[in-house]
């Protein structure tokens, strides 16, 4: 008889790989490595949601992890609805530098990240 409870929740987040080593990259530079990538969701914004993305060294009850060659991401559990089969991956272009968040949930888009010119 095997106790399903123990086990940590999951979610249907993905890390790219070049997201995973700008993670792993960052976190040398931090000298840390008792750090998480937490995503979560807030409602808001143009297209529904306002995503946050940020390192984070605690854990929360009912926290959904999954682990990506070593690199953590969490996600509370009101985001994991929310989030599954979003997408994080890093951008290093002329145009744009800094992570990418993808999610097929959210309700339509719009221009409020991106800059004025």
């Amino acid at each position: 008889m095997s106790d399903v409870s123990t086990q940590l929740p999951t979610h249907e987040v993905v890390l790219t790989d070049e997201a995973a080593e700008k993670v792993k990259s960052l976190l040398l530079q931090e000298g840390r490595d008792d750090l998480r990538l937490r995503i979560a969701v807030q409602p808001g914004g143009c297209s529904g949601l306002i995503y946050q993305l940020y390192f984070d060294e605690r854990t929360l009850d009912g926290d959904a992890i999954r682990d990506f060659d070593g690199v953590e991401v969490v996600v509370d559990r009101m985001s994991v609805p929310y989030l599954a089969g979003a997408t994080i991956g890093f951008s290093d272009t002329i145009e744009r530098q800094g992570f990418t968040i993808d999610n097929p949930n959210a309700q339509g888009s719009c221009a409020c990240g991106e800059s004025f010119h």
